[in-house]
């Protein structure tokens, strides 16, 4: 059934960033990023989900997470807007036989079906959202989870002052352009000026005015990356 959104909401495909709807992108982008799937699985497996637990990826981008934690977890669905990650992404699950659901929607469209999830995993997703928008989906996560399900939520965030702000984002591009990974000075620049990563300082608060509770929290040492282990606390949804 096709959901009629009113048109004053965000359209996520024009909001998802350029390279992600690059097919040549795409196809390097597991290369060139490192998701960390299997120290993700075994975080969650420390905290007790398992066999029967429902886990959600929003952003999942080409699944490194997803594909890995369908291979723990009870059921596993993996939700992205772009039709390009998802047909690299659907060639995995087809070439490994996965059993991972594989859904294209976005933070703002997705409709979980079935038991509720246990877990909702976002990696260096939320802000491709404005700071409005952003809200709006951490609300629906939180209608989505049951009080004490999880939310593990990882992104570029910046933990720092705004008088700080022009001279670490300059350290930042220049760091990024020189280190050894595929990354580069224009994809920092690009993230900086087109994307919507914001203050810890702004976000904290809009997580727990969504229904959440920040159990950890962990930032970069230059205090670029931040994430977070945040539990749905009762009586929010």
């Amino acid at each position: 059934m096709t959901v009629m959104r009113p048109g004053w909401q965000l359209d996520e495909i024009a909001s998802i960033g350029r390279e992600n709807l690059d097919a040549e992108h795409v196809a390097r982008y597991d290369e060139k990023e490192d998701a960390g799937a299997s120290m993700e699985v075994a975080l969650l497996r420390s905290l007790g989900y398992g066999a029967e637990s429902v886990v959600v990826d929003l952003g999942a981008g080409t699944g490194q997470f997803a594909l890995a934690a369908a291979e723990s977890f009870g059921r596993v669905v993996a939700v992205d807007p772009s039709p390009v990650m998802l047909a690299r992404l659907r060639d995995s699950v087809r070439g490994r036989g996965s059993s991972l659901e594989v859904v294209e929607d976005g933070f703002l469209t997705y409709e979980h079906q079935g038991q509720a999830p246990d877990v909702v995993y976002s990696r260096w997703a939320l802000h491709h959202l404005p700071d409005f928008w952003k809200s709006i989906a951490l609300r629906r996560i939180r209608a989505m989870l049951p009080a004490g399900g999880l939310l593990r939520l990882s992104d570029v965030v910046f933990s720092f002052g705004i008088d700080e702000a022009e001279d670490r984002i300059e350290a930042w591009c220049a760091a990024l352009g020189a280190d050894d990974t595929d990354w580069t000075r224009a994809d920092a620049e690009e993230h900086v000026r087109d994307e919507h990563s914001t203050y810890s300082w702004l976000l904290e608060p809009m997580i727990e005015a969504a229904g959440f509770e920040i159990r950890a929290a962990a930032y970069s040492e230059d205090r670029f990356l931040a994430e977070y282990l945040l539990i749905a606390t009762p009586g929010a949804r």
